[in-house]
């Protein structure tokens, strides 16, 4: 085990091997030409992907609390492990379906723990004020592992379809040795009661009891789905324009950087911003990349897909910062966990829905569609949560 200083260099390592995903940048295309999938079946996959991560979401933040955050990552660590080694010989429905449950597992896992470590380590350091610059720098790493992971993504599926998955294997096995070096910081610890008192009890703390933490789970929760849309539907939306497959490495690797490079900027803009300013960007943001997606043709229309992952890039720290400071130390990862939670039921319900669209009317057509519902609801969210918000000094 290592020391507790050591902690945040090795959660920004952990952040990019996370992240370091060979397969992301052509897996909607292995679903389809490999495994047989369709866009509806590949967004029903992703449900149960969601509905996996959400049985063990909450459930392992709990434990992550109890048992400590470095036991919680290092479990991720092997599920991903055995959960993309499945992948190597995938190849219908049901396996698919398999090793997606198991990575779902691991995202569990991961889901609160790492920036619940990151916090309580700066805490105890009497440093928790730079926690958001800290969370934008593991963001930051996030993006450009995945970034690096993507860059060569397409040359290597074209040469051999399995290729990027038994990487993947061995990014896993790094990460968890990077896991088990983790030290747990010392945390306070809850009242003596029955787990299931504590887990609800925590629960009515956020959705009930602190209306700027709800407002602030609620408002995320759309905006990570306004991002996430896209990452399965931008590769067969490429497709679709004649975007040439050795151009999807280079442009999933500019989509990552770009998230990266918000990230780092979020603390420095929500200085100058604001609360105010910052969510009426990031709703500018969505608004404008939905539309664009929806009416724009042709090779470089996946372009407005950037300004989704700019928004994704400057949305985390500062909302997760939110989050961080109103979520008591004894059940900091069982609350954020409570976000991730909220974010996959909410994907379970419209995610095979917005499959069908796409299906039957075109992906285009189904952003389009999908700007409608944004330009509705995160007016009414942003209100809520700015008017619950604490004052700005």
């Amino acid at each position: 085990m290592g020391k507790l200083s050591d902690n945040i260099r090795k959660l920004y390592l952990f952040s990019f091997l996370q992240m370091m995903l060979f397969p992301m940048a052509i897996i909607t295309l292995f679903w389809k030409d490999h495994a047989g999938l369709s866009l509806t079946q590949i967004l029903l996959l992703q449900s149960i992907f969601s509905v996996a991560t959400l049985a063990l979401d909450y459930p392992a933040g709990y434990v992550s609390d109890r048992l400590g955050y470095r036991c919680a990552l290092n479990i991720a660590s092997v599920l991903g492990i055995i959960g993309w080694g499945i992948y190597i010989w995938a190849d219908s429905f049901a396996s698919v379906l398999l090793a997606e449950i198991i990575l779902g597992m691991s995202l569990s896992f991961i889901s609160g723990s790492d920036s619940a470590l990151l916090f309580e380590t700066l805490r105890a350091q009497g440093e928790e004020q730079s926690y958001a610059r800290h969370q934008g720098r593991m963001h930051g790493f996030a993006q450009a592992g995945e970034a690096a992971g993507a860059i060569l993504a397409g040359v290597i599926y074209a040469r051999e379809p399995r290729l990027p998955f038994i990487l993947q294997v061995a990014v896993w096995g790094a990460a968890l040795m990077v896991t088990r070096q983790l030290a747990d910081s010392p945390r306070a610890h809850g009242p003596v009661r029955s787990h299931l008192a504590e887990a609800i009890a925590t629960a009515r703390y956020a959705f009930g009891e602190n209306r700027h933490l709800r407002y602030t789970i609620l408002l995320n929760t759309v905006l990570g789905i306004a991002s996430f849309y896209p990452v399965w539907l931008i590769q067969p939306y490429m497709q679709h324009a004649g975007v040439p497959v050795a151009w999807f490495g280079p442009v999933w690797a500019g989509a990552n950087l770009t998230v990266a490079v918000c990230a780092l900027a979020s603390h420095r803009l929500h200085n100058r911003l604001g609360d105010r300013g910052m969510v009426l960007l990031f709703l500018f943001l969505v608004v404008i990349g939905y539309l664009g997606l929806g009416l724009a043709a042709g090779v470089w229309g996946f372009l407005f897909y950037y300004l989704l992952t700019c928004m994704r890039g400057l949305r985390g720290p500062m909302m997760l910062a939110h989050t961080q400071r109103e979520s008591a130390s004894a059940n900091r990862a069982a609350t954020l966990s409570l976000q991730s939670v909220s974010f996959r039921l909410l994907f379970v319900v419209t995610g095979p829905l917005v499959g069908r669209l796409a299906d039957q009317g075109g992906v285009g057509r189904g952003f389009y569609l999908l700007f409608y519902a944004f330009l509705v609801t995160l007016p009414l969210l942003a209100i809520l949560f700015l008017r619950h918000a604490p004052r700005e000094a």
